[in-house]
């Protein structure tokens, strides 16, 4: 038995029509499914299932629904060829960077920005 294959990310979402707007504006993704609570994108590898907070509870019970403000709780990583040339994209479409692009110790030049329920993503670009 496997238990090494993510098929789907789900992020609980605080307002599931501006998710919807900033992921498509972003990622250009592929719509797998929609209704009015969810989003199913198709990554490269992955779907990424943005899901209003409402809908959360009844799938993580016992546990809480932690608040978007509480921090960042998950930083979520996606490989690219060129790292400033990402950035410059994310810029022209209005995403403001928390942080980068910097030259990591581990051999990756990384940048950081945030959705709007505050999802931490990183572009990291493997360094020679």
């Amino acid at each position: 038995m496997q238990l090494n294959a993510i098929e789907v990310v789900t992020l609980f979402v605080d307002d599931i029509q501006e998710a919807k707007a900033f992921y498509r504006n972003v990622f250009e993704p592929e719509v797998v499914y929609e209704d009015n609570v969810s989003s199913v994108l198709k990554f490269a590898g992955a779907m990424v299932n943005l899901l209003d907070v409402s809908e959360a509870p009844e799938l993580v019970e016992p546990v809480p629904v932690a608040p978007s403000g509480a921090g960042a709780r998950v930083l979520l990583t996606i490989k690219v060829d060129d790292a400033d040339a990402v950035c410059t994209m994310l810029k022209e479409r209005g995403v403001q960077l928390l942080n980068g692009p910097t030259d990591r110790p581990w051999g990756r030049r990384t940048a950081a920005f945030a959705d709007p329920s505050g999802h931490v993503w990183e572009i990291a670009q493997e360094l020679a």
